[in-house]
């Protein structure tokens, strides 16, 4: 049987004068009522859902003028902010988002528009999107977070996206990720980390820039400038994990990934690239690989990443010295000599094959 897996579709709203004003009046009041619901909380030392339910609903609703689930929601929002401790009393941003269902929001995905309930009453909204997120919404299922965002409305909704039947697996396709290299695999193909370098240094040059000068029109444009290095950064590890996911599937092979996890507590970078270091994406690019194959059908496996790049590929002699810089790598013991990246990629390809001997085949591929 297969199953399904959420994803998030994001859509930018496209609301009129007055539809945006009335956005916003309902984003400001249902927040207001979950500062409200949150004192009560605090006061009552009550967290539990159901119980905040039957304590603040008919307040809600009386001293706020929500509709009823939006209401419910409000408590909800409030409930799940106090998940993770209880020691500390939630306050909520005026225009922080809102989850809304399909009581008080409809999809019109034909005509690309949404039915929202706001304070004024129900506003009929269009909305702009690209293909894949058309593409997702037709398996929309779930509720729909309100959210504003340096002056536009967006909404971000759940869709349950059915996962491609797995893949029977002929070996593993090992990933090696680095700084200089953002990810180097098993086949020899490495997707080159110093451009997205570049531009995380020319970013930083101008926000020191700026920062200097401390006037108006500086401010201004940092707050124009803020996100786009992250957003360049995301989009290259969205490139980089769909041609992963599409090489392994291609290939009839699962996708074999360090587990970096601590990194940067173990490792020490001089103070010039410690930047780099804690400006690397590795989690990100992780986790669109794994969902990206778990939607293929492709099986992601994490390695013990110790040795993968003083070991050899070919004898499986480790050492330091195998290593005579960054990008080489040259066997003291058989002379072999590869790329330092493919060698390691290599490497953990094999260890993926050892962690699920069940595979058909075993063997590592051969530098390109």
């Amino acid at each position: 049987m297969l199953l399904n897996m959420k994803l998030t579709a994001t859509v930018k709203l496209l609301p009129t004068d007055e539809q945006r004003q009335s956005l916003l009046q309902t984003l400001e009041r249902a927040n207001a009522a979950c500062d409200f619901v949150s004192d009560l909380a605090w006061q009552d030392k009550t967290f539990n859902k159901v119980r905040l339910h039957h304590l603040a609903y008919y307040t809600i609703r009386e001293q706020f003028a929500l509709t009823a689930q939006l209401a419910v929601r409000v408590v909800g929002k409030v409930a799940d902010s106090y998940k993770k401790d209880k020691k500390v009393k939630r306050q909520f941003k005026p225009h922080g988002a809102i989850p809304f269902d399909s009581r008080i929001l409809t999809w019109q995905l034909e005509k690309q528009r949404v039915s929202i309930w706001t304070l004024g009453g129900r506003e009929t909204i269009a909305f702009t999107c690209g293909e894949y997120q058309k593409m997702l919404l037709q398996y929309q299922d779930g509720e729909s977070d309100l959210v504003f965002r340096s002056g536009t409305f967006y909404l971000f909704t759940t869709c349950e996206v059915p996962e491609d039947a797995p893949i029977d697996l002929e070996g593993f396709l090992g990933v090696d990720l680095g700084i200089k290299n953002i990810a180097t695999d098993s086949d020899g193909n490495i997707h080159a980390g110093h451009h997205l370098l570049n531009v995380r240094h020319r970013y930083r040059r101008l926000r020191r820039k700026l920062q200097k000068k401390c006037t108006d029109s500086a401010r201004r444009k940092l707050k124009e400038r803020s996100g786009r290095e992250s957003r360049f950064a995301r989009d290259t590890n969205h490139c980089i994990s769909k041609q992963l996911v599409k090489t392994a599937k291609g290939t009839g092979r699962g996708i074999a990934l360090e587990d970096l996890s601590g990194i940067r507590d173990r490792v020490t970078v001089s103070r010039r690239r410690r930047d780099e270091l804690h400006n690397w994406s590795f989690q990100q690019l992780r986790d669109f690989v794994s969902y990206k194959a778990k939607r293929s059908g492709v099986l992601v496996v994490l390695v013990d990443p110790r040795n993968t790049s003083r070991e050899c590929s070919v004898c499986g002699h480790i050492d330091k010295a195998n290593r005579p810089n960054q990008a080489t790598f040259k066997c003291t013991s058989c002379g072999h000599v590869s790329h330092a990246d493919v060698n390691a990629a290599i490497n953990i390809g094999r260890r993926g094959a050892v962690n699920h001997p069940n595979v058909r085949s075993v063997q590592g591929s051969s530098p390109a």
